[in-house]
């Protein structure tokens, strides 16, 4: 799946993982400060459970949507312009102008702490007698009296 020669130009830049990646163990490493993904939800998810704020990058289907949501309504990432839908790319620039802004501006500061917060209100959800294990809880009640 990767361009042609890429292996080649960027063997002494970076690491390529060739088989699947410990993704959610990858996103909680301290050294992690943006996540560009393609916004499949398991992978939005991850990066929220991990408080690392999102570059937009969305691909196909339903990610597009996911990245509406993302970007305005959850306000914890942001898109990257510029796709090509012949090439599939962005140019370097523009991901690198986003990486950029995300670390060091005001506005990306602000997103960073956003996600923090939402980590936050993840996990106390999660915790026993949270909201998720209540909405569950709501759930099966329904049922039991249906």
């Amino acid at each position: 799946l990767l361009p042609e020669g890429f292996l080649a130009r960027t063997k002494d830049r970076g690491l390529v993982v060739k088989s699947w990646a410990p993704q959610r163990d990858v996103l909680r490493h301290a050294a992690v400060g943006g996540f560009v993904t393609h916004c499949g939800w398991n992978s939005v998810l991850e990066s929220v459970m991990a408080g690392v704020p999102m570059l937009a990058w969305p691909l196909y289907a339903e990610q597009r949507m996911n990245r509406v949501f993302l970007e305005e309504e959850m306000r914890l990432g942001v898109a990257v312009e510029g796709y090509d839908s012949e090439s599939g790319l962005v140019a370097a620039g523009e991901v690198a102008a986003k990486v950029r802004w995300l670390m060091e501006s005001d506005s990306g500061r602000a997103l960073r702490e956003r996600t923090l917060a939402a980590m936050r209100q993840a996990h106390d959800a999660l915790r026993q007698g949270g909201e998720s294990e209540a909405a569950l809880a709501g759930l099966v009640d329904e049922w039991r009296r249906a």
